[in-house]
């Protein structure tokens, strides 16, 4: 998924309907905020907008936002 449609995504649902739509995911394969084809990859683009959102609900901007996530996501990946 590209950053864009994670964006679009944390602008368009609260940080509760995107925790919804993972439960959703999670029980029954399907949600209406992202469609995709696994559950794996809809639930980690939906972490992550989930995030973003959040971020932007405590006044970070969603540039900043993204950043953040970014550092976050490269800090996982190196105690690997």
């Amino acid at each position: 998924m590209e950053v864009r449609e994670i964006r679009e995504l944390a602008e368009r649902f609260s940080p509760g309907q995107i925790e919804q739509c993972i439960g959703k995911q999670l029980e029954t394969g399907a949600n209406v905020c992202l469609r995709s084809e696994s559950t794996e990859k809809v639930v980690n683009e939906l972490a992550k907008a989930q995030f973003i959102r959040k971020l932007i609900d405590q006044g970070i901007s969603l540039p900043d936002a993204l950043r953040e996530l970014a550092r976050r996501m490269r800090e996982l990946q190196k105690e690997k």
